[in-house]
């Protein structure tokens, strides 16, 4: 049984479509990557999902409820952490953690218990009367994400819950991540770093409103099935990319890093050619080698796709 089910949902601010029939599910204890640009729709899909937003039309049930129908049936049910901090920043750990629970209806002895775990889940031993404001970006997303599960729903929602994190907190953020959904916790999230998308079970890939790409991260790399990308490391990547720009057999390039990505229009194609020729335009390149394809690269793939299109 899914814990989400979306069906054709849109979502119009007047003449602008924000979502634009997306359809989609997502199972219980999956961990499903929501991504995109700026603008492309994740936190409208999101807040409609939550019930805080109300659909032009479409569909979607959460944990079995018509959200379009029962919006605050679903609110129960359902943790969420917004993009923005969601935490009070006048108040302390301990008093976040109590207003949250006064708010999920627990009472007393439960509220006791589980602010126990949120204490030791965030790292917070012995900073419960420290003010939110004054935590570090690892710690409040902790604490805000603490307060999100404090009721244990077994749906949870996270909107770029890692955004001006250090690496460091983001990967013991996404350790907690994967604990919950160990748990048998369905856990959508939104994120602009690629590689946490990685680790997501499936990703859906929106863009300008619409559903571009869907399934596991490996799935949605097989766009470029007979399309090799290889990667050209040379003294001057700019002039490297342009001289591949010129090649018939490159159908298009991307600075990645100090290096280049080609996207070849043929399998067939050798990379020690590519190097050959590289170097008769007087480049120095030092190596040329066929890689697996990135979530970066299925993005820009599939952005510049849609401007062909609509061009």
């Amino acid at each position: 049984m899914n814990a989400i089910e979306v069906k054709h949902l849109t979502r119009r601010f007047g003449d602008f479509v924000a979502v634009n029939d997306l359809s989609f599910d997502v199972r219980r204890g999956e961990i499903f990557g929501f991504l995109g640009s700026n603008g492309a729709g994740k936190s409208t899909t999101i807040r409609m999902l939550c019930g805080l937003l109300q659909a032009t039309s479409g569909t979607a049930t959460v944990d079995g409820i018509d959200v379009t129908v029962n919006p605050e049936a679903v609110k129960h049910r359902i943790g969420y952490m917004s993009q923005r901090f969601s935490l009070y920043e006048l108040l302390t750990v301990d008093q976040n953690i109590r207003f949250f629970g006064g708010i999920y209806g627990l009472d007393a002895r439960r509220l006791s218990e589980r602010r126990q775990f949120v204490v030791e889940m965030a790292g917070l031993r012995g900073r419960e009367s420290t003010l939110a404001r004054a935590l570090a970006g690892g710690w409040r997303q902790r604490l805000a994400l603490g307060c999100a599960i404090l009721h244990e729903p077994t749906i949870l929602f996270l909107d770029e819950p890692t955004g001006g994190v250090d690496p460091v907190s983001r990967r013991q953020f996404w350790q907690l991540i994967d604990d919950l959904s160990q748990a048998n916790v369905t856990v959508l999230v939104t994120t602009h770093y690629l590689d946490e998308a990685e680790r997501c079970h499936r990703i859906a890939l929106i863009h300008a409103g619409r559903l571009a790409a869907l399934g596991t991260p490996r799935d949605v790399k097989g766009i470029f099935k007979g399309r090799p990308i290889v990667e050209v490391h040379a003294d001057r990547p700019v002039e490297a990319m342009r001289a591949l720009d010129e090649m018939a057999e490159v159908e298009k390039t991307s600075l990645f890093g100090t290096a280049v990505h080609a996207v070849l229009r043929s399998d067939r194609i050798r990379t020690d050619e590519i190097a050959a020729r590289l170097r008769e335009s007087g480049l120095t390149v030092t190596a040329v080698d066929e890689v697996v394809p990135s979530l970066e690269d299925v993005f820009l793939d599939i952005v510049d796709k849609t401007r062909g299109a609509a061009a």
